[in-house]
């Protein structure tokens, strides 16, 4: 990543803090990612050579820019789903700022619909950053649309480890997924395919 961009990506977290302070009502935040497990989920990307990234959901597109830095190396493209217009809008400006948009989709839409309109076993990694009990219905699509060796990688799992507690049995009980925790950030669990 350029100076440029690290710097772009600096000013858009602080003031995503900023924007957040205030606001007691959880779903009028941005809920940006620590820059760490953006970091981390971006180098996953690149480690893994992903060319196909969904990211569920875009916010005001901080992460976005992450990943779509991380695409922009591996050749790849990144699918980012946000239900709220405002912040459809605000991700489009800040991932046109990043110059990263040639490799951005932004889908203004459900993050629980688009991955039951994907293929089968096309993408090579998911990044869950949502409200947390919708992943355990999710996860029966997200499950279809993982490639082989895909990685599904969910952001404040420390943070929030309790409201994970089902979604984390669910994968690991499928025996088909390496589960890991990483204490980065609010935590990133990660779940690779291994069968």
């Amino acid at each position: 990543m350029d100076r440029q961009l690290a710097a772009l990506l600096g000013i858009l977290y602080r003031e995503g803090g900023a924007h957040d302070g205030p606001l007691a009502d959880r779903p009028l935040r941005l809920r940006n990612m620590t820059p760490e497990a953006a970091g981390l989920i971006a180098l996953l990307i690149r480690a893994q050579r992903g060319r196909s990234v969904l990211e569920i959901p875009t916010s005001n597109g901080y992460s976005a820019i992450w990943f779509a830095d991380a695409v922009r190396d591996t050749g790849g493209r990144l699918t980012t789903v946000e239900t709220d217009a405002v912040r459809v809008e605000a991700a489009l400006r800040n991932l046109e700022r990043a110059g990263v948009s040639d490799h951005v989709d932004v889908v203004h839409g459900d993050g629980g619909e688009v991955p039951a309109r994907t293929e089968d076993a096309s993408v090579d990694l998911v990044v869950l950053d949502a409200e947390r009990p919708a992943y355990v219905e999710c996860w029966p699509q997200l499950r279809r649309v993982l490639a082989p060796h895909g990685i599904v990688a969910v952001d404040n799992a420390m943070s929030h480890r309790d409201r994970l507690t089902a979604f984390s049995a669910l994968v690991a009980e499928t025996g088909d997924f390496a589960v890991d925790l990483r204490e980065v950030g609010d935590g990133v669990l990660t779940a690779v395919r291994i069968r």
